[in-house]
């Protein structure tokens, strides 16, 4: 992935939407930039924010479904959304959004958030018409990374 070409401004890249029959949370996110030959100190930002009243759309943006690491888990009902290109969006939701995590790393670093306990995991209940998404925003343009996320689902 790469941040916006814009100093500063959000790019949404990435969205997780519930599916009809479990909720989901979002428990982990692992981040590291890829810089090289940097002349600069940088960062990025990557906020987690929900929207609440509609979901994003994978408009500009490739499909995506999540699997279970573990072969004995059900097969996910979440859905998701990722960025097709390096300046593509997702289109995001409405209401809020609400903030809700954020990860940030080097230009060349890792970085990354895991929810400390199960309270600490945001949560979209099964079938809502809200998506959890992940925003980058750097001081640098274009600042190129990669991501991990880690989702569970409850069961019925």
């Amino acid at each position: 992935m790469t941040t916006s070409g814009s100093l500063n401004a959000e790019l949404d890249f990435f969205f997780l939407k519930p599916g009809a029959s479990r909720p989901c949370t979002v428990v982990a996110l692992r981040v590291q930039g890829k810089g090289a030959g940097l002349t600069a100190l940088s960062g990025i930002s990557i906020r987690l924010k929900q929207w609440t009243s509609t979901a994003s759309t994978t408009v500009a943006a490739t499909s995506v479904t999540p699997q279970p690491k573990n072969k004995l888990a059900p097969s996910c009902v979440a859905t998701a959304g990722l960025a097709s290109s390096s300046q593509s969006t997702v289109t995001v939701g409405t209401g809020g959004p609400n903030y809700i995590g954020y990860a940030s790393c080097g230009a060349s670093g890792p970085g990354g958030w895991v929810a400390i306990n199960p309270d600490d995991v945001p949560l979209l209940d099964g079938g809502a018409t809200m998506t959890q998404d992940l925003v980058s925003s750097a001081p640098t343009a274009a600042l190129n990374f990669e991501f991990a996320i880690d989702n569970t689902e409850a069961g019925t």
